[in-house]
């Protein structure tokens, strides 16, 4: 697991997002977690097995100091349709996901959400810049600082470790 090389050297806390029903946020208020951030959708094919995995990661770790923060995000195959409202209703009702599901976000192009213009500045060698499908996944130490970053095939159960290791877990 190694850190990216930032190209905007602030830590992540500086940023604002909108929860799900448009209010601001302060990244700050996750200062000292872990954070495990995640564009998610309802309908593409790894929708199920990211659910149920970061499900899992949650409950074991939320107690240790993990927050997952999930953004969904229509900009692949039009797999996210729904409104916020919808959404959560969803996500809550099918996976019993307690983790915070935010604000519907654009995460490529002009209107990428600031988070995910910021998540995409470090350089990332063969992912480029772009988000390339649902369930992209970024780790961010206590301090702010992005770790690693994940491909959407990435299984969030195969992140455990490193999950672990940030939360001084062996």
């Amino acid at each position: 697991m190694t850190s990216q090389l930032m190209q905007d050297p602030r830590p992540i806390y500086e940023l604002a997002i909108k929860d799900e029903k448009g209010n601001d946020v302060s990244l700050g208020e996750y200062r000292g977690k872990v954070l495990l951030i995640v564009n998610v959708a309802s309908k593409c094919g790894l929708t199920n097995s990211n659910y149920t995995e970061l499900n899992q990661l949650y409950e074991r770790y939320k107690d240790k100091g993990l927050e997952i923060l999930a953004f969904p995000c229509n900009q692949f195959g039009d797999e996210e349709p729904g409104t916020n409202d919808q959404i959560k209703e969803y996500v809550c009702t099918r996976f019993k996901s307690e983790f915070p599901i935010f604000d519907k976000i654009e995460v490529n192009g002009e209107q990428a959400a600031p988070l995910y213009k910021f998540l995409k500045s470090g350089k990332w060698g063969m992912f480029k810049d772009e988000i390339q499908w649902n369930f992209a996944k970024f780790l961010v130490d206590q301090n702010g600082v992005i770790i690693n970053r994940y491909y959407p095939t990435t299984s969030p159960l195969t992140i455990e470790g490193d999950i672990k290791k940030l939360l001084g877990i062996s």
